[in-house]
């Protein structure tokens, strides 16, 4: 089974409180965020999986990652959640602030990108966010009918690339983050 489920919280040591689980392992150490709830064979040195996550996985272990986003603690409660993601936030703002926009989440270091590019909507900054990764890097640049004749065709040969369901989630994420730092309705 191959399956890759990344959970966005707002502080995950509460959640790892909560539950049984054992932090998974990436090559000699620790893995940043993934964690497993199954009884997987446990390293004492390391505190972690015996087993790295690729190896566990091909053995039928399944690996959570838990993601810590401060974005989510600028939430006051779900009523202002849901306005927030239901929000169009102002595009315009990427580009003609690029202080405010180095604040923001996965998109803060390309702000000469940014500006180039003009990201303007939901599928365009999916693809933004795609094309920021090694895989799709060579689509820098394009206009977006170049960038969307092959961003989502899963050819990973020079390196990692976002799935669309991936980048859809984290251009949604960008939205939420663009409207809670700065709405356009400015009474929130």
């Amino acid at each position: 089974m191959s399956a890759d489920i990344d959970i966005d919280l707002p502080d995950r040591s509460r959640v790892l409180s909560l539950i049984q689980h054992v932090p998974a392992r990436q090559g000699d150490r620790r893995h940043n965020s993934g964690v497993y709830i199954q009884n997987i064979p446990r390293d004492p040195v390391l505190d972690c999986a015996a087993i790295d996550y690729e190896t566990a996985e091909q053995r039928g272990y399944f690996k959570i990652d838990l993601l810590n986003l401060g974005v989510y603690q600028l939430i006051q409660d779900q009523a202002h959640y849901d306005r927030m993601l239901a929000q169009e936030p102002d595009w315009a703002k990427l580009w003609q602030d690029s202080d405010w926009a180095k604040s923001l989440i996965h998109v803060g270091n390309y702000t000469d990108l940014l500006s180039a590019m003009r990201p303007d909507s939901i599928p365009r900054m999916a693809a933004f966010i795609s094309i920021i990764r090694p895989g799709k890097a060579h689509l820098q640049g394009h206009s977006w009918d170049r960038v969307f004749e092959s961003v989502w065709d899963g050819d990973d040969s020079r390196g990692y690339t976002f799935k669309k369901s991936h980048a859809v989630s984290y251009a949604r994420l960008v939205a939420l983050h663009m409207n809670l730092i700065y709405p356009a309705n400015q009474s929130d």
